[in-house]
């Protein structure tokens, strides 16, 4: 009984010597966990990772129709508008990489600078810690409670230092220093919600790669991100990302096409459409003789065309 004791309490004592997991960054099992629809790749630390070529895709499409598709699968909170943006002509696309930021607390702040030394991550500032974990094609989404005056997540300096890690840029629910400067950074793009010259304060990273919220739209690491500064921002879940981005591109060609008819007067009076499956065929023809205006393969637009199809023939004529 005694060396049963004894080896429970040389357990014990070897536990307790070992560093608790990480509590600021989210480990690969928690990341699995949110995203456990996801069966494509990932990155080592979890996120999906979105193909480069669907990120090219999405560089063209509009905020409405991703919009649309993802308010028809029942994805309410995926919209953010009214920002500020480094460029407003620049899209900001890639996946996401998220940050939570929370006011000082003394003891919460102590807590996480020790777990940080204990990383070896940088003591100058917990804000340059998800800079660290950027990887090319990542933008940077940060919840900094919508906090601008000494709510500036970056600077110069550390704007820098994210366009070196993601050439993309970031979306954040906070504030930005050094203006100037950052729009000086060539291929590089950031929204925020305002611009103060103070330096950041009283505020604390919480969370890497934690579920967040960006005004109304919920965000979760690996997300695909789509930034269109005069207009907002969505995030689309990585299980819809393909889908999405598919079916806004059907979407953007049916808008082409029959903004033509109107211009040419063949729509007469049905100048937002009038689709019934004769005219659907015709849309299809049209895209026989203007091939390279399709994105996505043949075979996945002529589903979707069938698709289209019945429920024209669903309707009521």
């Amino acid at each position: 009984m005694k060396k049963a004791i004894l080896s429970l309490l040389i357990a014990c004592a070897a536990w307790s010597g070992v560093p608790a997991s990480a509590q600021v960054k989210m480990t690969r099992d928690q990341i699995l966990f949110y995203t456990s629809e996801w069966k494509g790749p990932r990155f080592p630390d979890g996120r999906p990772k979105l193909p480069d070529d669907l990120l090219k895709r999405a560089a063209s499409m509009t905020i409405e129709d991703v919009w649309e598709f993802l308010e028809a699968h029942g994805y309410r909170c995926q919209f953010e508008g009214d920002w500020q943006a480094l460029h407003l002509d620049r899209p900001i696309i890639g996946r996401a990489l998220t940050a939570q930021y929370m006011p000082t607390r003394p003891d919460m702040r102590q807590a996480i600078l020790a777990e940080g030394k204990a990383e070896g991550r940088a003591a100058t500032g917990t804000n340059s810690w998800p800079i660290a974990e950027l990887q090319d094609g990542d933008v940077y989404v940060a919840d900094g409670f919508g906090k601008i005056q000494y709510g500036t997540l970056i600077g110069s300096n550390l704007g820098n230092g994210i366009a070196g890690h993601t050439h993309a840029g970031f979306v954040f629910d906070a504030g930005v220093r050094d203006l100037q400067e950052l729009r000086e950074i060539p291929d590089f793009n950031g929204m925020f919600k305002g611009y103060d010259p103070t330096a950041w304060a009283d505020m604390e990273l919480t969370g890497i790669n934690v579920p967040i919220r960006i005004g109304n739209a919920v965000v979760l690491p690996g997300d695909l991100v789509i930034g269109k500064p005069r207009q907002g921002v969505v995030f689309v879940p990585a299980i819809l990302a393909e889908q999405a981005i598919s079916s806004a591109e059907f979407t953007s060609l049916t808008d082409e096409y029959n903004f033509e008819r109107n211009r040419e007067g063949e729509n007469k009076g049905m100048f937002e459409g009038g689709w019934n499956v004769a005219k659907y065929d015709a849309f299809a023809k049209w895209i026989d003789a203007h091939p390279a205006k399709l994105k996505m393969s043949r075979s996945e637009f002529d589903q979707l065309l069938q698709a289209a199809k019945q429920r024209a023939a669903r309707r009521p004529q």
